[in-house]
């Protein structure tokens, strides 16, 4: 027979090596991302100054003389480099980088308020200090 004390630490190991062998999965889909990222942030910069190059190209050329399929490809060419940019920028700005900061702000943005409640309530529980009122004047006995 055996005893339920015995096997509470086998299960407590059988556990925690679970969590690690699913958090150990989790950095490495994280990694594996995070080098496809920067695969693709390599090769978007890559092309961007490719663009970059073949844009002043063709505006020094257009200077020269004027072509309609010059300034055709020229137009496509800032296009392409503005989609560039924004998936760039896209890599950058995500929703998972930036979510820390929206939660830190959240957090301390709220306790600021809480404790300006808090305060606002204790200074207006305080008894207002009466206002110095002047001596009385003393009377002087009139005369008949």
């Amino acid at each position: 027979m055996s005893r339920p004390d015995a096997d509470k630490p086998q299960s407590e190991a059988l556990e925690f090596e679970q969590e690690f062998e699913q958090e150990l999965t989790n950095v490495e889909r994280s990694l594996q991302e995070l080098k496809q990222r920067y695969t693709q942030v390599q090769q978007d910069q890559a092309t961007q100054a490719h663009l970059q190059a073949r844009q002043s190209d063709l505006k020094q050329q257009l200077k020269r003389r004027k072509s309609a399929e010059m300034q055709a490809e020229l137009k496509c060419i800032e296009t392409q480099l503005e989609a560039l940019e924004t998936n760039l920028e896209s890599h950058l700005f995500t929703w998972g980088s930036l979510k820390e900061a929206f939660w830190q702000i959240l957090r301390f943005g709220g306790l600021g308020i809480v404790i300006g409640w808090f305060l606002a309530f204790a200074v207006l529980q305080e008894p207002k200090p009466k206002a110095p009122t002047d001596a009385p004047a003393t009377s002087t006995p009139s005369a008949p």
